[in-house]
């Protein structure tokens, strides 16, 4: 499911079946036009906001619904996170792939749950973790039974509002973990805090650091998109706008080539 090279992508959170489809639809182009395998990722809730009135999505239950129909209407797999050890078998009812965010990735009794449910999990490597500590939470994904294991580097805090990414950490997580080490561009230019107390962001390096992630051997991208960045109700200051994904996935695929690595395919 998420090798080989493989695109995570959609918006920050579910919204409406008129948006969610719009990204759907153009990612599903998008993957015919470039050669690369894509899945849909959207979050049913974003329990870890900053605010307490902050927008969390529609909720498990019209959550999944709202990924049901992208999955039918498209056929393109789906991913989301989830957030309590409770959600994972409801969750994996519906979802190709089960996604850990980066805040929870130590908490056990969650890895277990998403690994027991037999679905592909995306465990995002928390922002204070070294590469090779993530083989602990790899260990349990996969103890408990997960079909397939990837790590996504999103950045790692440095000192207060400003993350950085270490091109190093590919192929060391590679080499700790024995699984897929996936980049997220659009997470690792937030700035944590520094929106009046929200992540703000600043996107016009997530190109630069998606090549130099691709040249650095990373085996997948996570790209948060939005056709209107911002008017999303979650993370618009770091979402590429949908318009400009295939520019940047073409250099993608021609840097993939000119290292003589495979593409990958739908």
């Amino acid at each position: 499911m998420l090798q080989p090279f493989t695109l995570i992508a959609g918006p920050c959170l579910l919204e409406d079946d008129a948006l969610n489809l719009r990204v759907a639809r153009e990612l599903a182009r998008v993957s015919g036009v470039v050669g690369l395998r894509v899945v849909f990722k959207a979050s049913f809730d974003k329990a870890n906001r900053t605010h307490l009135d902050a927008p969390r999505g529609p909720g498990l239950e019209a959550g999944l619904r709202l990924l049901g129909r992208v999955r039918g209407e498209t056929g393109l797999p789906v991913l989301t996170d989830v957030h309590e050890p409770g959600q994972a078998a409801r969750v994996a009812e519906v979802a190709d792939v089960l996604q850990v965010p980066a805040f929870l990735c130590r908490q056990t009794d969650l890895l277990l749950a998403a690994g027991g449910t037999g679905r592909p999990v995306n465990v995002k490597k928390g922002q204070w973790m070294a590469p090779e500590d993530m083989a602990h939470a790899v260990e349990k994904v996969r103890s408990a039974g997960a079909a397939e294991v990837a790590v996504t580097e999103r950045g790692t805090f440095l000192g207060y509002g400003d993350l950085v990414v270490d091109m190093r950490s590919f192929e060391r997580l590679r080499a700790a973990c024995g699984v897929p080490a996936i980049f997220d561009g659009t997470h690792a230019v937030q700035r944590p805090g520094l929106a009046g107390g929200a992540s703000g962001g600043d996107p016009r390096h997530t190109p630069a650091l998606v090549r130099a992630a691709v040249a650095a051997g990373c085996d997948g991208l996570f790209l948060e998109t939005h056709p209107e960045p911002s008017r999303a109700p979650s993370d618009s200051s770091s979402m590429v706008p949908l318009a400009r994904l295939q520019p940047l996935l073409e250099e993608v695929v021609a840097l993939r080539r000119a290292l003589g690595l495979p593409v990958g395919g739908t």
